[in-house]
């Protein structure tokens, strides 16, 4: 038997189902990030939505979590500072292992006292999916270098042909005709 209500909406408490090799479950839930995940340029907002859909499956040392995390991450486009929304899905498994298997190992996850918890699971999954530098758009022209208007909103902005000051004593110069 599966409790739902094992102490928040990432924890599951697995009791009679855990010791049964070959049983599976399926559970859809959702649940609130408890913190901002992410950085400074795209996250998912505390408190932001996250649709699970879950497999859990008893094996002889623990029980396999197979499953997707939908979301919809807050950004700032990196090239032209607009903020925007952008849904995501992530797919994840882990194994919990139960008390008392592979003992040496700290970076294992495990069943505790008959309870799962898949926060640290799900955050890892979101955050690692993380684009790096997130854009609007994948087509953002971004802002103009010389006075930052938005490309995007303004396709035909110019500031003319400009000749390079370090260039400016050729500006008279004329080629000889002679070949010299």
């Amino acid at each position: 038997m599966i409790d739902l209500q094992a102490g928040g909406a990432f924890r599951l408490l697995v009791y009679k189902f855990s010791r049964q090799p070959g049983s599976t479950k399926h559970i859809d839930r959702d649940a609130l990030a408890p913190e901002d995940w992410g950085q400074e340029l795209i996250k998912l907002p505390r408190g932001g939505l996250i649709v699970l859909d879950l497999t859990l499956e008893a094996v002889g040392e623990g029980i396999l979590v197979t499953g997707t995390a939908d979301c919809t991450l807050e950004g700032q486009c990196a090239r032209c500072l607009t903020p925007f929304e952008r849904p995501t899905e992530v797919t994840f498994q882990e194994l919990f292992v139960y008390e008392g298997h592979a003992a040496d190992d700290e970076d294992v996850s495990r069943v505790v006292a008959e309870i799962i918890d898949l926060e640290p699971v799900v955050r890892d999954a979101i955050v690692l999916d993380l684009p790096l530098a997130p854009l609007c758009e994948e087509n953002c022209a971004g802002l103009c270098a010389e006075c930052g208007a938005n490309l995007n909103e303004e396709p035909d902005h110019s500031h003319g042909e400009k000749a390079d000051a370090r260039w400016a004593g050729l500006s008279d110069w004329v080629p000889s005709q002679s070949g010299e």
